[in-house]
């Protein structure tokens, strides 16, 4: 059993966890460990203040008689963990540039999914990388980015960041990518229309029975993802990336995810990168 933190704001119970945890694999398919407990506490407790309630009982029991209530939004989105970072595994960007080498014809538009976009770092990095790639501010290229947080597509969507965040981007590619914030904007900075314009970011949840999107990508950028799934949700959602893959595309995953349980479907192609079984 889970102990109780009797300091608490409010009373949460190993009951409450559990009821948390089915709701969250139902809506989400998140698999949530007995250590996120806490991490469950602060983060819902946050809205149970805004709805006015005193109990997370109350609070799920709400939940459970309005299937079609704004506030299944707001829960998903607080227990839906987002880091990242621009360059983030910077290995795979230097895998994609090889990977568009080989693939990349005359005439051939790019297209790469990037899925669990959180907020832009991830598909602005693709944006620049093909950029670089293609030595274009134009490059025949789309990337979707998906998420299921609404608010952090939201975020992705304005293109505008800390300075903190840059730290670790190049002059040259903050010179080239980046239009520094003046006057109430100082210390921010927005990315470049052009990165924008290559983007396309929807609210998507891979639980869901179909997707609204089409194939075939060039490359699926699943990355730190399906850690959060248990094996059988993972391999539903990969038998549905299958057909959505171009025959020599490519599949990024992060770097503690291993597809070893998918052979049948995936088999290496580099460091956290894997192809279709039976494509060379």
């Amino acid at each position: 059993m889970l102990s109780e933190d009797k300091s608490r704001e409010f009373h949460f119970t190993d009951q409450d966890f559990e009821l948390v945890r089915q709701v969250i694999y139902k809506k989400a398919g998140i698999s949530l460990a007995d250590s996120k407990k806490q991490m469950v506490y602060s983060r819902l407790a946050r809205r149970l203040r805004a709805q006015g309630l005193t109990s997370f009982q109350a609070y799920l029991e709400q939940l459970q008689r309005n299937p079609n209530s704004p506030e299944w939004e707001e829960f998903t989105n607080a227990l839906t963990t987002n880091l990242t970072s621009f360059f983030r595994e910077a290995h795979h960007f230097d895998l994609l540039k090889e990977q568009l080498s080989k693939t990349a014809k005359d005439g051939h538009q790019v297209n790469i999914w990037c899925n669990a976009a959180s907020t832009g770092e991830e598909p602005y990095t693709l944006a620049m990388t093909l950029m670089e790639h293609f030595q274009s501010l134009t490059p025949n290229a789309r990337i979707l980015a998906s998420d299921l947080d609404t608010q952090v597509l939201n975020k992705g969507r304005t293109g505008v960041y800390a300075q903190e965040k840059l730290e670790k981007l190049s002059a040259d590619r903050m010179r080239r990518f980046f239009l520094r914030g003046s006057g109430a904007h100082v210390g921010e900075a927005r990315v470049r229309p052009e990165l924008q314009a290559l983007i396309t970011f929807r609210q998507l949840n891979l639980l869901d029975a179909s997707w609204p999107i089409r194939g075939p990508f060039d490359a699926i950028f699943c990355r730190n993802v399906m850690i959060y799934f248990d094996k059988p949700t993972q391999r539903r959602i990969l038998e549905k990336f299958v057909p959505l893959l171009r025959k020599d595309g490519l599949l990024y995953v992060g770097h503690s995810e291993h597809l070893g349980h998918v052979s049948d479907l995936f088999v290496p192609r580099g460091k956290t990168v894997y192809g279709l079984k039976g494509e060379v």
